[in-house]
């Protein structure tokens, strides 16, 4: 399963995320594991390039492939075009939630 935790601030705005696992480990295969972990490495990876690409909101990511393991976090507050990136992602991966739901994917929300 993929664990994601959503970082808010204190004025309730995405500031990061934390990911981990993959989707295609969990104990009875289903059909839909591949598609579910490569949508959400997709949406997420892009929304970190774009931040960096098309931004000067300055962040701090670490990935580590084997774990499943993707850290994002905004270094300070993040421009508005930075911020539409990250609730641009979070809807995406809201839907997959949403569709899929358990056993591949879980969202949950942390203040900062």
């Amino acid at each position: 399963m993929i664990n994601v935790t959503v970082l808010v601030d204190s004025e309730h705005s995405y500031c990061g995320l934390l990911m981990s696992g993959h989707a295609g480990y969990a104990e009875d295969y289903q059909k839909g594991q591949e598609l579910v972990c490569s949508a959400v490495s997709a949406l997420t990876l892009n929304m970190a390039n774009s931040v960096e690409h098309f931004t000067d909101s300055p962040f701090e990511a670490w990935v580590e492939e084997e774990s499943g393991t993707f850290r994002f976090c905004f270094t300070s507050k993040a421009c508005a075009e930075a911020t539409l990136l990250m609730n641009s992602l979070i809807l995406g991966l809201t839907d997959i939630e949403e569709e899929y739901g358990e056993p591949y994917i879980k969202i949950s929300y942390k203040e900062v």
